[in-house]
């Protein structure tokens, strides 16, 4: 029975770590969307409209994708 636990328990371990890894990128990838808006933004503060909508869909797909392995990967 040892063995059955052991094997559940790393078949849970083993959907975590996918979760958090891909939580971790889409973070990594809000940041670095904002990062370069912020950047962008200092050098032509014209053009702040397309750039925020550009760093606002960036950032919208990063999170989409993030919470979409969530709910397949957490859910199993």
């Amino acid at each position: 029975m040892m063995l059955a636990e052991a094997v559940t328990q790393a078949l849970n371990l083993h959907g975590n770590i996918g979760v958090g890894l891909v939580g971790a990128g889409a973070a990594i990838g809000i940041g670095l969307a904002g990062f370069g808006a912020a950047l962008a933004t200092g050098r032509n503060p014209g053009a702040f409209g397309k750039i925020f909508t550009t760093a606002l869909l960036a950032m919208a797909l990063a999170e989409g994708l993030a919470m979409l392995v969530f709910f397949l990967l957490a859910n199993k």
